[in-house]
């Protein structure tokens, strides 16, 4: 009896949902304002923090207020703390186009093409697509960009017989080690780099490295577990919802019911489907940071605007591409979208009806994001963020080079957790450990590839990033679940990751 009513409570225990996992944090941290002293350091014209010039100022505990204002402060912003509002957008307008293309059945029927052409070798499509998000990551920081990709994704990995697990791996995992090892990421490698006045070159061979190493390590776990749900689906994290999630991402059609036959007006939407992303991807590298002569872009846009009539009617205002970033890429998504209902005929009413719907579909993710930046919120305003710096400049002076740089790195994983965007943690921190690497006798471009390391390993997990929360949302899996199924591969990063630092700080 007694057993009986033990397992009905434990039937009953469910984890809290990310909203309430994220409002947590923020009491938390709260909490933290009234225990950590406040500081701030002097800082130069550029904003660069001043090394050694730590003071303690007046706490600015954080009260309920402050907790409950944190989720709006971190939509719209403030002067400490850009908002997520542009993500958000970008979240929502994805959803509709999503809708519209939904509405035509075109991704279904393409999805089916899709697992039927690889029925027997879908496993290859992991190696391939992991690497081609880990230069995305590598290049240009791609992260929130790929919530577009896991609407496509999940459907496709369960129709081949994997889980929505291997799905988010492919994406999340796959862009997160490219950032995880940035090569030429200007917001990451590019911003430290300038910081240190030194060229993002410098360290370039060390980091490819890196990026190969690391790769090869997740590709290898992603490709293991799904080799295992693949012969025992039982063995899947999310098998309890397994039945939930072929009606959620697969629907009622089975594959043998389906010859899967599209329409040449279908197969026109699947092109401008991947049109419209190979576009996004190149508006967002930025050609003219990775090489001064790649103008090309840059010179067809002045070009085309300069057109009599026609530079008018396009509009003077157009950012090259290289140059893009939300607001650019929400642009396209809501123009692709009235382009494929041009394409399909599509009435008015049945447009709008399919895009709100969408768009309905990705509110809950888009809230997410907002809240997920609300911890920041309190972190700055409770102005403990300093003093955290503070303890780790004081803590790592003075010691031989590999144990500097490994305790860099160890130290850049708290602080990527307090300030998970990678520009921004560079500007308030790379003044400071770009000297003390100077008096320990390490390279500034292994302490930039340790904070790098660092911030991509914490991006993995962490319920502040708007990447990990909006693809966990998305495929419907607690975050409780993901950081079971990441724990084994983190562990195996952080190993790989000491030893190289280790190693290349002493040759």
């Amino acid at each position: 009896m007694q057993n009986a009513q033990a397992e009905k409570k434990k039937r009953r225990f469910h984890m809290p949902s990310a909203f309430t996992t994220l409002f947590l944090i923020i009491v938390i941290i709260a909490i933290l304002t009234w225990i950590i002293p406040a500081g701030t350091y002097s800082t130069d014209k550029a904003g660069n923090i001043i090394s050694g010039t730590y003071k303690t100022v007046a706490n600015k505990p954080q009260g309920i207020w402050d907790v409950f204002m944190a989720p709006v402060i971190g939509m719209v912003g403030n002067d400490a703390t850009d908002g997520a509002i542009s993500i958000a957008l970008f979240i929502l307008v994805i959803g509709g186009f999503l809708g519209v293309v939904n509405k035509t059945n075109a991704l279904n029927q393409g999805i089916g093409a899709v697992v039927r052409h690889y029925k027997g070798r879908e496993k290859r499509l992991i190696p391939v697509l992991m690497i081609l998000f880990a230069l995305g990551g590598s290049s240009f920081g791609m992260g929130e960009e790929t919530i577009a990709f896991y609407p496509l994704l999940i459907p496709v990995m369960m129709g081949v017989g994997f889980d929505s697990l291997v799905a988010v791996a492919i994406a999340l995992v796959g862009t997160q080690v490219g950032c995880l090892a940035s090569t030429v990421n200007p917001f990451a490698t590019g911003v430290a780099s300038q910081t240190l006045n030194i060229t993002p070159g410098d360290g370039l061979v060390s980091r490819v490295i890196l990026l190969i190493i690391t790769t090869a390590i997740c590709i290898w776990y992603v490709y293991h577990y799904a080799s295992v749900i693949e012969k025992d689906p039982t063995k899947s994290l999310v098998y309890a919802q397994r039945e939930e999630d072929e009606k959620r991402f697969l629907g009622n059609d089975s594959a043998e019911d389906n010859d899967f036959k599209m329409t040449k007006t279908q197969k026109l939407v699947i092109f401008l489907f991947g049109l419209t992303f190979f576009i996004m991807i190149l508006g967002l590298i930025p050609w003219t940071n990775l090489n001064s002569h790649w103008t090309i872009f840059e010179k067809f846009t002045k070009w085309l605007v300069n057109i009599p009539f026609l530079g008018n009617l396009v509009g003077h205002d157009i950012e090259p591409l290289g140059t893009w970033y939300f607001n650019e890429i929400t642009m396209l998504f809501l123009f692709m979208s009235v382009i494929i209902m041009a394409v399909c005929h599509m009435k008015e009413g049945e447009f709008i009806d399919a895009f709100m719907d969408g768009m309905r579909d990705f509110l809950s993710v888009a809230i997410i994001v907002c809240v997920a930046r609300g911890i920041q919120v309190v972190m700055n305003d409770g102005m403990i963020t300093a003093t955290i710096l503070h303890w780790g400049e004081s803590g790592l002076s003075g010691l031989s080079r590999s144990v500097f740089i490994i305790l860099t790195y160890i130290f850049y994983i708290p602080m990527s957790f307090l300030i998970p965007s990678t520009s921004g943690l560079a500007a308030a921190t790379m003044g400071i450990m770009g000297p003390l690497g100077h008096f320990a006798h390490v390279p500034s471009s292994l302490v930039i590839t340790a904070y790098q390391a660092a911030s991509g390993w914490v991006n993995f997990i962490t319920p502040t990033s708007a990447v990990v929360m909006g693809a966990l949302a998305i495929a419907h899996v607690n975050i409780s679940i993901w950081w079971k199924w990441t724990f084994k591969l983190m562990v195996y990063l952080f190993i790989a990751i000491c030893l190289f630092l280790g190693i290349s700080a002493i040759l």
